[in-house]
């Protein structure tokens, strides 16, 4: 552990399990909440069974606890006080003993607050650890990428910050190869390979996201060329134009003159070779393009003590298919000397293993790296935004697999996430499941349920900016369901109307395309009938709106047991040295923020 003391100190599994046991007793009052389903709302009278207070106190509340957490995000004082010494609630106060309702919704989301990801103290912050990453050392980052030409700010601001940590990571443990796994459109790799000239393998199940990966990159290397063109060619452009405008050197004629010279001290040569390149500037003006020539990097930082030998070495150091020209003028018609041609031939084939090489395959637990990769080497493991059991089986593939030194994932998704006790009657031939993955949950054989995943999957984005649901939407949908139950005779339907709310234009329309979809006859339901229904639960409209903000107060905690439950895998593997949760992203431009990183002992 000495090679990681410089790494920020994490809670260690003990800590982490005690965290976790005070999240579970919350839980096990609040998760029927987020447990039910809003199609089922009135037909099963979830407000009754759950709550012990009128829509508009929790609507109140919660509209006023929102407020005051938005306007001191950081006072955590009344959050202490919720813990006492414990860390955990009075839960008599928020739910009844004796009907299990709740009937404190202060208490309520105080205590849903207090079980979050940030204020549990298990959050490292994303500077923090690239402080510690980089040690001394300043980030060689080149110029900041404009990238919202080809990427929406969100996915922009998730792949600066992801690159960056990766980077530094790679730079902590001196490796080059990144598999990118559910690489998807390929932004992450592209901006990886091209950015920082790292090796990437970028890995996806879908055969067009693939192909698209390829077409993206072709584009994203294009725009990098005109931007590097832009921002890191100035003293060269100035040099080639100085070229152009070179006199024929009339006065050196003794051939013999010119070899004596270049016999000579480097020095000279160089003296030489200037003055006959650039014959009408002075030696003050040659002496300090020289400097800015010598303090001239190549784009990428792993080849930055690579300085400039002339004015055309810039081009003659580039990999050849490291950056596509966009058009043909940019390059100067000349002849390449041959020791140019040499030495870009060479720095070529030295730089092929800096490129993004996307790949089709379907990932599990057991995969086998070496089968997909056949260079594979000390690489780093990453996932941004891995889906469902993508980001659990990533975290897998890194604990069983030596040449993998590193993982950093962000998950999402959660409702697609396979549950080992979920069904626990249903015969399974599944071994390995995405929830739970530690010893802890697994002895507890705890359950979700993919309502209370869905839940969080649905209000992470607005628990950011304090929202809720789309509330008339899911109305729709609530009274629809008790109509097919009463004239149907259908108490649970499976099948999904999908989104016919948004073209709808009222609730009579919206009844009647649903009917068509799930294959029910619609003459059965006369047009008053349908009309009567939402006369009859409109004023109950407020029920469905303060229940889906409870879920909106709950989410966090669902995201945090599923995290929790991953970092404590971690925590249990003898060969992960270190390993923590970070804060990578602004939470109002990505919700799903959080990422799992771990790493193994440096040798």
């Amino acid at each position: 552990m000495e090679a990681f003391c410089s790494l920020p100190v994490t809670p260690d599994l003990s800590t982490l399990r005690a965290k976790l046991q005070g999240l579970l007793q919350f839980l096990r009052k609040a998760l029927p909440i987020s447990s039910a389903h809003t199609v089922d709302f009135y037909t099963e009278s979830v407000w009754e069974k759950l709550v012990d207070l009128s829509p508009e106190t929790v609507l109140e509340v919660l509209k006023r606890s929102t407020r005051e957490a938005l306007a001191r995000p950081s006072d955590t004082r009344p959050l202490m006080e919720a813990g006492k010494e414990s860390g955990i609630t009075d839960f008599p106060k928020i739910f009844c003993e004796t009907s299990q309702k709740l009937v404190s919704v202060e208490a309520f989301a105080l205590a849903a607050k207090y079980y979050s990801v940030q204020n549990l103290g298990i959050c490292i912050p994303f500077e923090q650890l690239l402080i510690a990453l980089q040690g001394n050392q300043k980030q060689k980052t080149g110029e900041n990428v404009k990238l919202d030409e080809f990427m929406n700010l969100k996915k922009s601001h998730e792949v600066q910050a992801m690159s960056e940590l990766i980077c530094s990571i790679a730079d902590y443990y001196g490796i080059k190869q990144i598999i990118d796994l559910g690489s998807g459109k390929g932004y992450l790799s592209s901006y990886l390979s091209l950015k920082y000239g790292l090796k990437v393998y970028g890995i996806d199940s879908s055969n067009t996201n693939t192909h698209g990966a390829q077409e993206r990159n072709r584009k994203l290397k294009k725009h990098w060329s005109v931007y590097y063109t832009r921002s890191k060619l100035g003293v060269n452009e100035l040099a080639l134009k100085m070229a152009k405008e070179k006199k024929v050197q009339d006065q050196i004629k003794n051939k013999g003159d010119i070899e004596r010279v270049c016999n000579n001290s480097p020095a000279n040569q160089e003296m030489m070779f200037t003055s006959a390149f650039l014959p009408d500037f002075s030696s003050s003006v040659i002496s300090n393009i020289r400097k800015q020539m010598e303090n001239l990097h190549v784009y990428s930082h792993r080849e930055e003590n690579l300085c400039f030998e002339n004015a055309f070495s810039l081009i003659d150091l580039l990999p050849i298919n490291a950056i596509e020209p966009t058009s043909s003028s940019q390059i100067p018609k000349r002849k390449m000397s041959e020791a140019n041609k040499e030495r870009r031939e060479t720095t070529s084939k030295s730089n092929e293993t800096y490129i993004y090489s996307p790949l089709t395959s379907f990932i599990t637990a057991d995969s086998e790296l070496h089968d997909i990769i056949k260079d594979l080497e000390d690489c780093l493991m990453v996932g941004l935004h891995t889906c469902g059991d993508l980001a659990p089986n990533t975290l897998r593939i890194f604990t069983s697999n030596s040449e993998i030194k590193g993982v950093c994932s962000v998950g999402c998704c959660y409702h697609l996430l396979s549950e080992e006790f979920e069904n626990p009657h249903k015969e399974c031939t599944q071994e390995k499941w995405g929830f739970p993955m530690c010893h802890y949950l697994k002895e507890e054989k705890w359950c979700c349920g993919r309502n209370a995943r869905m839940s969080a999957c649905l209000a992470l984005e607005r628990v950011a900016v304090g929202q809720g649901l789309p509330t008339e939407s899911l109305f729709y949908r609530a009274v629809l369901q008790d109509i097919i139950k009463d004239c149907y005779g259908i108490t649970k339907c499976d099948q999904h109307v999908g989104k016919i709310y948004s073209k709808s234009l009222s609730f009579l329309d919206y009844v009647r395309k649903s009917l068509k979809k799930l294959g029910l006859d619609e003459s059965k339901v006369p047009e008053k009938v349908i009309t009567d229904y939402y006369e009859k639960y409109k004023p109950r409209m407020n029920e469905l709106e303060a229940f889906n903000m409870l879920k909106v107060v709950l989410a966090p905690c669902i995201e945090t047991l599923i995290l929790l439950d991953r970092l404590c895998y971690l925590k249990e593997q003898e060969d992960t040295a270190w390993s923590a949760l970070v804060k990578l992203f602004d939470p109002v431009k990505s919700p799903r923020c959080y990422a799992v990183i771990a790493l193994k002992q440096q040798h």
